[in-house]
Formats: structure tokens, C-alpha cells, sequence
């Protein structure tokens, strides 16, 4: 095991308990933090790390579009493992979690898709392709974004609950299929990024974006959650009308 992967595996084990314990508490602090990072990151990115060899400035979308691409699978990974708890349990908190996730996935992955076009005309020469990638992160933020509607169009918050993790479970299915699309097609897309495949100077302010990305996206879930959590008391309490006042038959 290389050193790369043992700090991923370190930083992993430390830092997976520590957001499970603080995204419900503090959700607004580490959404900060996320976005402080990115900051950071970004302006690295655009004023510190070296111009890309090939592309030039192009390439410094680098810093954005890779840690949204991972963030994004992430986030959708946390969706699927909330669905399974919720099937599980029928907890209405791994509901909501996985509400919460598969809604910051598809906005993640709507920002992927447009970063991707943005980069993809200076360097492919069209905004667009039918490449394997493309194609498959494509079918998947459809996919989450039926699971929405599907959610949106039951009222019952049992049979809500039950069919949104199943059919989170089977949109998450092409969650890995996105991650070997390079790997198993021939595809214009580059090959996987890491500390591995990138200049030693660019490693910092991808690695700073990518644990910034990966605090948004989190906190969102977080605050998000709170509100999925509030609907459905509200579901299962519903306000009723208060109760009329005696008549009193024996007044003249």
C-alpha cells in the first residue's frame, strides 16, 4: 500500500466518525468551512499552481471539476447507504438523510455536467458529446432526479419512505458504472485523477478543494436534513382545526 493510500485511509477513519457526529449538531459551521476551503483551494488553483502543460489556463477548471465529480459520487454513496438504513429501520432520519443526499447530488451533478461543457469546448471542440462519461453521469442525475419526483408525488410518509430508498438503491447502481466508464469504454474523457496522476504543485489546492467540496456537500445534507426532519413531524402531527364550543341548548 502506497503512502497516498494510507493517508486516505487515515484521513477516512478519522474524519467520517467526527462529520457523523457534528453534521447534525453543527451543520452551518462545517458548511462554512466548506466553503472557506474552497476558497483557499480555488485561489490557488487561479493564482499559485503552475499552468496545465497541455491546456494551458484552460486546465486550471481542474480544481473545480474534479473535486465536484468525486464529491458528487460521494454524495450519492452516502444517499444509497441511508436508503438501505431507512429500509432497515423505518427511521424517518435515514429518510431524510437520503433525501437530503440524492437533492445536493443532483445539484452536484448538475455543476458537474456544466463544468464539464465549459471545459469540453476549448479543449474537445464541442460542448458536448455522447462520450461514455458524459453519457453515464448523464442517465445518473436523471435517474436521482426521478427518484425526486417520485418522492413529490406520494403523499403516504410510510410508503413515501419505502419507495424512495428503493428506487435510490437502483438509481445508485450507476454510481460505480460512472466511476469505470473510462476504464471499461473508450472514451475522449481522461482517466482517473489523483495525487498519483497530478504535478506535485497541484496536488495542495485539489486536495484543499476537494475536503472543501466534501464539507459542503455534507453541511447541505445536514441542513437540509433538519428541514426533511420538520416535514415529516409535520406529516405525522397534522395541525387540526380547533374544537367548536359547546352549544348551550338550555340558554334563552
Amino acid at each position: 500500500m502506497n503512502t497516498v493510500a494510507i493517508l486516505v485511509a487515515v484521513s477516512a477513519a478519522v474524519l467520517i466518525p467526527l462529520l457523523w457526529w457534528a453534521t447534525p449538531r453543527y451543520p452551518r459551521s462545517i458548511l462554512a468551512l466548506g466553503f472557506v476551503l474552497i476558497t483557499i483551494g480555488h485561489g490557488m488553483g487561479l493564482f499559485v499552481a503552475p499552468r496545465e502543460a497541455m491546456m494551458g489556463d484552460v486546465g486550471r477548471i481542474l480544481y473545480a471539476h474534479v473535486p465536484t465529480a468525486w464529491v458528487a459520487l460521494v454524495t450519492f454513496t452516502i444517499a444509497f447507504g441511508a436508503a438501505v438504513g431507512s429500509l432497515w429501520t423505518n427511521k424517518p432520519g435515514w429518510d431524510a438523510t437520503a433525501e437530503s443526499a440524492v437533492e445536493i447530488g443532483v445539484l452536484l451533478t448538475g455543476m458537474l455536467l456544466l463544468q464539464g461543457s465549459i471545459w469540453a469546448r476549448p479543449t474537445w471542440g464541442v460542448w458536448w458529446t455522447w462520450d461514455p462519461r458524459l453519457t453515464t453521469t448523464a442517465i445518473l442525475m436523471v435517474s436521482f432526479i426521478g427518484v425526486l419526483v417520485l418522492r413529490g408525488l406520494i403523499d403516504q410518509p410510510d410508503r413515501r419512505s419505502t419507495i424512495t430508498a428503493v428506487a435510490t438503491i437502483l438509481a445508485a447502481v450507476n454510481v460505480p458504472i460512472v466511476y469505470k466508464s473510462v476504464e471499461w469504454w473508450n472514451s475522449l474523457h481522461q482517466g482517473y485523477s489523483s495525487p498519483d496522476t497530478v504535478s506535485d504543485p497541484m496536488v495542495l489546492p485539489l486536495r484543499i478543494t476537494a475536503f472543501g467540496m466534501t464539507f459542503f456537500a455534507v453541511g447541505a445534507i445536514g441542513l437540509r436534513r433538519r428541514v426533511s426532519l420538520a416535514e415529516s413531524a409535520a406529516d405525522s402531527s397534522p395541525e387540526l382545526p380547533p374544537l367548536p364550543e359547546p352549544l348551550n341548548l338550555g340558554a334563552n
